[in-house]
């Protein structure tokens, strides 16, 4: 039934074992979950035609890691058509043999031509380097109606049973293009996936070899995305922190957008009090991104001060926050359809209020929605609307816990706007200044949440009386190696004492201008300690620390990950059908489930009336009939009493033994009766012990 499989004229008869298997791996390579289910390491690997297309950093950590991939900030895709009619006769006058024609040597010392993945003609040899450096020269000068998007390679004879030796120009949209300077030329040129891997592209001036190498990248950062280049210092920190930093940079609660009052996104978060860097890369500037900054510049002492910054957690000065620091606003927006609310004969509703509410809906305005400004707490009406056939209104009430202002009321219409006024967007703002809980992150990948707001009298104190804004644990630093963190901090000190903003670039320091010594210098020339160290007094005591404390200027990030969110109760609720346990998830009241290492922290507490309460009482305890005698927990049935019993009294008796005085009562877990009976299903008897 699988025919034959016609491959380049040959017929091979398919076989089925074979068959299956490649089904298989095809199903398990091209379903995406199951694809990123994959333990393999083969297809994550950043390969050699990849390198300078796909960012080897911007991307998650975990099982998607190297199947989800970014772009690198130079690379783009070509998207139009640049094939030319005049490119076959420009190839054939440069000295390719056409295909109708035949070579001045034998096939085998001859390179096939191939054009978009048509075969053209043969070019000698020897002649082929020079036709492939004269179609660079064309492309890169715009000379000859050469498109600059043209891909020329040429895969040489090793004999080596490797790739296919040929020369191939693709003109086809759909592929990866990327600009390096051609040496030879000095110019922009653009190379693609296929033939930069037969190329040698140098990255630094001094690994320029004459002779060999014909290319040199623009920029030594040109192999990071987008978001990757906004990493300050990032080739001195430890590879897995740039990862996490990518992802972080996209979670941050920043100012993403300058038309706050026209949007209706569904959530959005903003920062009330952006700040620009003091330390940032090129790219910074170059995207523009000071009109949407995603931090503010925060004082760090590095200093393991009272113990509530241990485990990735940050102490925050409280009159930091009282000024302002970190504070921001979530806005929802809700879309209301009454079209949506009409049922059977309802189809005449209005936003409004009914006369017989109109004394109790005070803090909405006539047409049934609050006004604009106004503040909403639990239970306040929310909005009103009628039914103009009957006169009932009907109100609807705020649901939220939290406190939130009205920001903005669209109404809604079609196109031409000739539609009723049926449907409104109300957003909401909802103030969250940090609290214990928020999740903040500085560039480098070191997160933590906000552990205790600190008071500034409490807080250590530099000779000038200055206090830190953040108190970072030191222990942070030896096992991540953000080296990058400890430059900034540095550099930001140096730049608030002399007005500049430092350039953050990758790749800009090296072994002879380190990045340690150039701000040194500039610390000591603005009068303090050379290495970004302070001494600091005890806010407690006003003793002077033993210890010089690292203290300096970093930029702080919050993070989209705020308790308000997060948190959860549950005292009873609903439960799974089946099982007969608490369901999971917040927005339903489930529970929080109690796992194995949970389980192991109490067994090694030795609390075992704690752990039987959390895994019994509270999940799904229940009570069953067993029968002594045969152990079974399925056979003990309710036996109907008697008609013409009076007393009604209930019994249970076992099936198999056919006694009713061999079964008793025991509690269980829900969940162990229906294994049992799944294991019956099965053929799998399950006795019991009781005794």
């Amino acid at each position: 039934g699988l025919g034959m499989l016609q491959t380049s004229g040959l017929s091979v008869m398919a076989d089925k074992l074979n068959f299956v298997r490649y089904l298989s791996h095809f199903r398990c390579v091209h379903r995406g979950a199951d694809f990123i289910k994959m333990r393999t390491t083969t297809v994550r690997k950043l390969l050699p035609e990849s390198w300078g297309f796909l960012c080897p950093v911007h991307t998650p950590d975990g099982e998607p890691c190297g199947l989800m991939n970014h772009l690198t900030a130079p690379c783009e895709i070509v998207t139009q058509s640049l094939f030319t009619t005049s490119l076959p006769s420009l190839l054939c006058s440069l000295g390719v043999t056409p295909t109708d024609g035949v070579p001045n040597q034998p096939y085998s010392e001859c390179y096939p031509v191939t054009l978009d993945g048509s075969l053209v003609g043969w070019i000698e040899k020897d002649l082929a380097p020079g036709l492939v450096e004269t179609l660079r020269h064309c492309k890169a000068m715009q000379e000859k109606k050469i498109p600059v998007w043209t891909e020329v390679v040429l895969i040489p004879m090793t004999g080596k049973p490797s790739l296919y030796p040929g020369l191939f120009i693709f003109t086809t949209p759909c592929r990866m293009m990327r600009p390096v300077r051609n040496l030879a030329l000095g110019k922009e040129e653009w190379i693609g996936t296929m033939e930069q891997v037969f190329m040698n592209i140098a990255v630094l001036e001094n690994e320029i070899e004459l002779g060999l190498t014909t290319h040199q990248e623009l920029f030594p950062h040109s192999m990071l995305s987008v978001v990757a280049n906004f990493i300050p210092f990032s080739d001195h920190n430890q590879s897995p922190r740039n990862m996490y930093q990518c992802q972080m940079g996209k979670q941050t609660m920043g100012f993403p957008l300058l038309t706050f009052p026209y949007r209706t996104d569904d959530k959005l978060y903003r920062l009330q009090t952006p700040q620009s860097p003091l330390v940032r890369p090129a790219m910074y500037d170059h995207y523009d991104m000071d009109s949407y900054p995603i931090g503010t510049n925060a004082i760090v002492a590095v200093i393991s001060y009272s113990g509530y910054d241990m485990e990735d957690a940050m102490i925050l000065n409280k009159s930091s926050w009282e000024r302002g620091f970190a504070h921001g606003s979530i806005y929802k927006t809700e879309r209301i359809d009454l079209t949506e609310k009409i049922k059977q004969g309802e189809d005449n509703l209005v936003f409004g209020i009914g006369p017989d509410r109109a004394a109790t809906l005070k803090n909405l305005d006539a047409d049934g929605l609050p006004p604009i400004g106004s503040r909403l707490q639990y239970g306040d009406p929310y909005y009103s609307y009628l039914n103009l056939n009957t006169g009932e209104s009907f109100v609807t009430y705020h649901k939220n816990k939290e406190v939130c202002v009205v920001d903005n009321i669209k109404v809604c219409s079609n196109d031409t706007g000739s539609g009723q006024f049926k449907c409104v967007c109300i957003t909401l703002r909802v103030p969250r200044n940090p609290t214990i809980g928020d999740k903040f992150a500085s560039r480098h990948g070191q997160k933590g949440i906000l552990s205790r707001l600190w008071p500034a009298e409490d807080m250590p104190f530099t000779e000038s009386g200055m206090m830190p804004d953040i108190l970072f644990n030191p222990h942070g630093f030896p096992s991540r190696m953000t080296i990058g963190m400890l430059i900034e901090s540095m550099a930001g000190k140096s730049a608030s004492l002399h007005g500049l903003c430092h350039d953050a670039t990758p790749f800009t320091f090296s072994e002879e201008n380190s990045a340690v010594e150039y701000f040194g210098k500039m610390l000591k020339a603005g009068g303090y300690n050379y290495y970004g160290t302070e001494r600091m007094y005890s806010g407690v005591s006003g003793v002077e620390l033993e210890a010089d404390i690292f203290i300096g200027v970093v930029y702080y990030q919050r993070l989209r990950h705020m308790v308000s969110d997060k948190f959860q109760v549950r005292t009873t609720g609903a439960r799974d059908k089946v099982t007969n346990q608490p369901i999971g998830g917040r927005n339903v009241q489930g529970g929080i489930r109690f796992g194995e290492m949970e389980r192991d922290a109490l067994l090694a507490h030795g609390t075992s009336f704690l752990l039987h309460d959390r895994l019994f009482n509270c999940s799904d305890r229940s009570v069953a009939h067993v029968c002594v005698q045969c152990g079974s927990l399925l056979s003990p049935l309710l036996k109907p009493p008697p008609v013409w019993s009076a007393t009604r009294i209930r019994q249970h008796i076992c099936t198999i033994c056919n006694r009713n005085d061999t079964v008793e009562t025991v509690a269980v877990p829900y969940v162990f009766r229906c294994f049992v009976a799944e294991l019956a299903a099965i053929n799998i008897k399950v006795k019991l012990a009781v005794s």
